[in-house]
């Protein structure tokens, strides 16, 4: 048995490495769907259906918990597979699954909250509210989760969300530096723009950008905290693994890389982040 963890493509490296970090004996697969990355641009069924046959692959390999290691799927597909999927799924599959997000623990760690909080409606005016930069995918952006769920915990903690399309694509296809820093400072001042002033604090609300995080530092002002999804997420699900012991994670530090793409080692950009040359096998996917 082991943990699965999906994305569109390389984004989900960067929850991937911080997982391995928190459960290093776990054994982890790693699905890259880049035969149809990205997801941002897709229509909502799409990301739907596609998330689906990912979760299915996976399960399909061993995995007994899947991490949904994008924010376009986590917003977008995970709510409606948990509850018009999974249930028939575990039937079938005759053993504890389960698929999970990356949205929760980033929500919680944007309002320093637990997710069971709801705040109070009644109160005096908020006259300092903290802006919170968000930068994202379209089809995130679209979905507006991260507004509606921070709003039901935190009045005082406004969301403005930036969408860039085409960033997750560019540093997936090892775009260079120049060409990531021009279009990534020109997403941080449109943002500066529609908000007046720039955000006192930030979430990269897509795992890709985790990668080329230095960039978006540099864009905003010196100090500017940004809140990081893969430590987030890393902590919540060792906490996630404590608690649920009916799910078999592995013990034997097992790492298998799958793409629905072409077999090939990564960009040079990856391999930068990643510290090493990183190959990925073909998946079986599942139809």
């Amino acid at each position: 048995m082991a943990i699965g963890v999906f994305d569109s493509g390389v984004g989900g490296l960067t929850i991937h490495r911080a997982l391995v970090e928190r459960l290093p004996q776990a054994d982890f697969v790693y699905l890259a769907d880049q035969k149809h990355a990205p997801y941002g641009e897709r229509t909502g069924e799409d990301i739907v259906n596609l998330t689906r046959q990912g979760c299915e692959t996976l399960f399909d390999q061993g995995a007994s918990l899947v991490i949904l290691a994008c924010n376009t799927a986590s917003a977008v597909a995970l709510r409606r597979l948990q509850s018009t999927w999974l249930s028939d799924y575990r039937k079938t599959a005759g053993r504890p699954v389960n698929v999970l997000g990356i949205i929760v623990p980033t929500i919680e760690a944007a309002t320093g909250l637990p997710w069971e909080h709801e705040a109070e409606r009644r109160g005096p005016k908020i006259e300092n509210l903290d802006i919170l930069g968000l930068f994202c995918t379209r089809a995130t952006a679209n979905s507006r989760v991260y507004e509606i769920e921070i709003d039901k915990r935190r009045q005082d903690l406004a969301v403005f969300a930036e969408a860039c399309p085409g960033l997750a694509d560019m540093i997936e296809q090892g775009a260079d530096r120049d060409a990531l820093k021009a279009k990534i400072d020109g997403h941080v001042a449109a943002l500066k723009a529609r908000i007046g002033r720039f955000p006192d604090r930030a979430i990269l609300g897509c795992t890709h950008y985790e990668i080329v995080a230095d960039l978006f530092k540099a864009a905003l002002p010196a100090g500017t905290p940004l809140i990081h999804q893969p430590s987030s997420v890393a902590a919540a699900m060792g906490r996630y693994v404590e608690r649920h012991t009916e799910y078999d994670v592995g013990s034997s530090g097992k790492r298998v890389f799958l793409t629905t793409g072409e077999p090939k080692t990564q960009s040079a950009l990856i391999e930068t982040f990643w510290g090493a040359p990183l190959t990925f096998s073909a998946a079986q996917v599942v139809a």
